[in-house]
């Protein structure tokens, strides 16, 4: 299925094509600041449709994923993996995907604290 997303401004816009069967409720210091519900799909599948001028990036720790922002409204739709050698994955805040019930997406619980 074929899901479009953005920031709450609309600049930073993407597409994804894809199963959503489910999403990670991170309890890392980042995730749980965010309010992030991340649906892990291959980098590919992520279709860019918005200003790559408006997109921010944050890393932090070991630098391995690169969370992605809007410079504008402040909202992280998606973060990336930028240092995996090898298959790369994306990670959709489903929270920021079009007319999705939320409430219908089974949700797993990750120690990311513990990591």
């Amino acid at each position: 299925m074929l899901y479009k997303g953005s920031c709450h401004c609309g600049n930073v816009a993407f597409e994804v094509e894809g199963e959503l069967t489910g999403a990670v409720e991170c309890n890392c210091s980042i995730c749980s600041r965010k309010g992030a519900l991340l649906w892990a799909v291959p980098h590919e599948k992520l279709i860019w449709r918005g200003s790559k001028t408006d997109l921010g990036t944050y890393t932090f720790n070991n630098h391995a994923i690169a969370h992605r922002f809007c410079q504008n409204c402040g909202i992280h739709p998606y973060a990336e993996d930028v240092a995996a050698k090898g298959e790369r994955n994306a990670y959709i805040n489903i929270r920021c995907i079009e007319d999705l019930d939320l409430a219908s997406v089974s949700k797993f619980e990750f120690d990311g604290r513990s990591v």
